[in-house]
């Protein structure tokens, strides 16, 4: 019995919290706030990503041109429709998104949406450690490890544990240092 599997799932926590991190805007332009961002492609949801070309012609502005000028309205209904919280501009060839400044309520607000995704993630490591110590303690009644193992396997699935929530911590702090970036 080892701690391998239950690192593995530490890991995939952060992931997904930085994937989340990534898609929050922070007023300047960035493509990855439309990577959940699906448009209805002749009758099935696609990511917007895979109609158009995204780029990024100024800091403050995505651009989206669509391979197909159909597709135009699909794409300017699904941001309209998203919680992204900005307007389209429709020039009859691209798409422009351009970023307003973020105001500090809105900052503070993102602050606080930032350090409670911090905490869910924490709450999932946590139950990870958690169903490791149940998965310890059941092989020690089943004479499967020893006493001595089980301690062994507390304590470092204990230091891991410690490892990825400071990690987390450094990654909720990074994020609302530049979300308060003026």
């Amino acid at each position: 019995m080892d701690t391998k599997n239950f690192e593995e799932r530490m890991k995939k926590t952060i992931a997904v919290l930085e994937e989340e991190f990534s898609t929050i805007r922070v007023g300047r332009a960035n493509p990855r706030v439309l990577d959940r961002l699906m448009v209805n492609y002749y009758g099935s949801d696609v990511p917007v990503s895979q109609v158009g070309n995204i780029t990024v012609p100024e800091a403050r502005l995505l651009q989206i041109a669509p391979w197909e000028s159909n597709m135009l309205k699909e794409i300017e209904k699904a941001i309209q429709a998203s919680d992204i919280g900005i307007n389209p501009t429709n020039d009859g060839k691209v798409i422009r998104l351009v970023f307003p400044e973020l105001t500090e309520e809105r900052r503070k607000d993102l602050a606080k949406d930032i350090k409670k995704k911090g905490e869910d993630s924490k709450v999932s490591i946590r139950n990870i450690r958690r169903e490791a110590m149940d998965a310890f303690a059941k092989s020690q009644k089943k004479s499967e490890i020893t006493e001595d193992d089980l301690k062994q396997l507390e304590k470092e699935i204990q230091n891991l544990t410690d490892k990825y929530i400071a990690e987390l911590d450094k990654k909720v702090e990074a994020k609302n240092k530049e979300i308060m970036t003026v």
